[in-house]
């Protein structure tokens, strides 16, 4: 049978770059394949083809992005309960899980395939690229319940310590999307719709990889009881996992905002913000992980109450962000306009895009700071305050752009995403100090209080 990862024992650093590695590896090969795809559709198909796949980037976030924070919300309980050693809970937490995300997985593929076409309209999409839009759209949102199976079984294997089954499945999945994407767009010459079923069935395969191992933990062997008795642990995942999915939409709605001004400014603009976000969406990538490993590390070491190891794991995780920004950070403003010739053909396009990359990759630590703080402060149980800095950011996202993009013009939204991310940060700062000082008051009270009653102890019986 699998065994599962105690991330309560043993060497900290050691722990977290254990679990780090093949989850970074993960994340960054489905972003790479992300890149690739893109690179495939524009120089496989051209720069408007390519426009409407990643016009599709910002309404694929809110809708995948939802799912994944009730993902993360949900794995948050299960991790805590893997961490206190409740076995019981664990089992009925699992199960509890799997049944909202089969209620979330008919809502949002419904929702999302029904109103495509009105979301589209919304943006302003080119009419231009309104049906290859559609087409993609519809094929993607059609296999979300692909999508979402592949994180609810990620999920709950990173929450349980396993990180190695997920890049396994990233690796599989990988090869299978880039194969498919160069058979049926050079070789079908299907269009953008080959590119979205190579996505689907790349998908399929990963989730299954993942369910297969699910299948063989020791401390998932679940009885028809589990699943009768699990629905008093609905209320404590949806209030965990509600927020979380919230604060994704609501950061997506932000971006959608960006997306409305870019595709009433121009076609160019279009392209270029496409190219851009999948650049910015990829470098973001060892800091996001970072964020993902310090979440399952919390929330294992949050049940344990082994708060100490919380601290220096962030301390940890702080490192790996900064490392990662001096790196990556630096391609982004000093060979810009090499990342764009990447993905782009026109000399518009690349110029634009050159010119959204520099302040990005000057400002993007705060990103991956971001991570940290906000993954750290959700760990623990706490998901409104993230939560509402995803407000936050939309409401920065819509005044900035608003405000400068008379003057600015496409310039306006980098800007507009920079202080968003700025503001979020602060927010879920401030808030990991606040809880991370009270669990360590009152972890300092329990102490002492034991301390007094053994000392008490002692008196008495001398």
């Amino acid at each position: 049978m699998t065994k599962t990862t105690d991330l309560t024992k043993g060497g900290i650093t050691s722990s977290i770059l254990g679990f780090y590695f093949p989850m970074l590896l993960t994340n960054m090969l489905q972003q790479l394949y992300t890149v690739a795809d893109t690179a495939i559709v524009g120089k496989g198909l051209g720069d408007e083809k390519l426009a409407a796949v990643g016009n599709m980037s910002s309404l694929t976030f809110l809708i995948f992005g939802f799912a994944i924070g009730l993902a993360n919300g949900f794995s948050v309980v299960i991790s805590q309960s893997f961490g206190a050693r409740n076995g019981e809970k664990l089992r009925k937490s699992v199960a509890a899980t799997v049944k909202l995300f089969i209620f979330f997985s008919v809502v949002l593929t419904s929702l999302s395939v029904g109103f495509l076409p009105n979301l589209l309209n919304l943006i302003q999409t080119d009419a231009a690229i309104m049906k290859d839009g559609l087409i993609y759209g519809y094929i993607i949102f059609g296999g979300l319940i692909v999508t979402l199976s592949y994180n609810l079984c990620s999920g709950i294997l990173r929450a349980l310590g396993d990180s190695k089954t997920p890049f396994f499945a990233i690796i599989v999945s990988s090869a299978i999307n880039i194969v498919l994407d160069f058979l049926f767009i050079f070789g079908f010459k299907t269009g953008v719709e080959g590119a979205a079923i190579a996505t689907v069935i790349s998908q399929v395969a990963s989730t299954l990889i993942c369910f297969s191992k699910i299948r063989n933990i020791d401390e998932l062997r679940f009885s028809k009881e589990d699943f009768v008795s699990c629905n008093g642990l609905i209320g404590e995942l949806v209030s965990n996992g509600l927020p979380m999915a919230l604060m994704n939409s609501i950061t997506a709605i932000g971006c959608i905002v960006l997306q409305y001004f870019i595709n009433g400014i121009g076609l160019a603009y279009t392209e270029a913000y496409s190219a851009c976000s999948k650049y910015i969406n990829l470098f973001m990538q060892p800091a996001c992980t970072a964020g993902f490993t310090i979440s399952a590390f919390t929330s294992q070491n949050y049940g344990a109450k082994e708060y100490d190891r919380i601290r220096a794991g962030v301390k940890v995780c702080f490192v790996i962000a900064t490392v990662s920004y001096l790196i990556l950070g630096s391609l982004m403003v000093f060979i810009p306009r090499q990342l764009a010739l990447i993905m782009l053909n026109g000399n518009e396009a690349v110029s634009l895009a050159a010119q959204y990359l520099i302040p990005s990759g000057i400002m993007i630590f705060a990103v991956d700071y971001l991570f940290i703080f906000r993954s750290t402060v959700q760990g623990m149980g706490r998901p409104i305050i993230p939560m509402i800095s995803g407000i936050a950011e939309m409401i920065i996202r819509v005044v900035v752009v608003f405000t400068l993009i008379e003057n600015l013009g496409f310039m306006a939204t980098a800007y507009a995403q920079i202080a968003a991310w700025v503001g979020a940060l602060i927010m879920n700062f401030s808030a990991y100090v606040f809880y991370i000082r009270k669990v360590t008051v009152k972890s300092e009270h329990h102490r002492f209080a034991l301390f007094n009653k053994k000392m008490k102890g002692q008196i008495y019986n001398g």
